[in-house]
């Protein structure tokens, strides 16, 4: 059995280039919709799945405040300081730093944002 995530988010496409930068993914598979928005697009890093991405419906609810009542996202074993540097400062950009990238109880480098699209990230060494 296997298990994936996947985010709706509004404006996808950016989304999907946002990731991109952030994390080094590739996209692996990308159905669009009439309006040239991802109905599903697979994102990979290493040659593994990351993340998949679609479009939000205009009738879907976000909690843009308190979403980590829902679902965060844990980016770890990233590697370096500079690639958690990296990701914070894409993933930050238009978005609302929770923390800055610094040392925590339980690793040396990492930080928590929401990104403009409403999806919370912790991201790590």
């Amino acid at each position: 059995m296997l298990i994936s995530s996947q985010v709706y988010v509004r404006n996808s496409v950016e989304a999907v280039q946002t990731y991109c930068r952030a994390f080094g993914a590739e996209i692996r598979i990308e159905y669009m919709d009439e309006n040239d928005n991802y109905k599903h697009c697979e994102l990979m890093v290493n040659g593994d799945l990351f993340i998949a991405v679609a479009e939000a419906p205009y009738n879907c609810e976000k909690e843009t405040i308190y979403p980590w009542r829902t679902i965060a996202f844990n980016v770890y074993e990233m590697g370096t300081e500079e690639a958690v540097r990296n990701a914070f400062t894409v993933l930050s950009e238009g978005g609302t730093v929770i923390d800055e990238v610094g040392p925590c109880d339980w690793n040396a480098c990492c930080a928590n944002v929401i990104d403009k699209y409403g999806v919370f990230w912790w991201i790590a060494i």
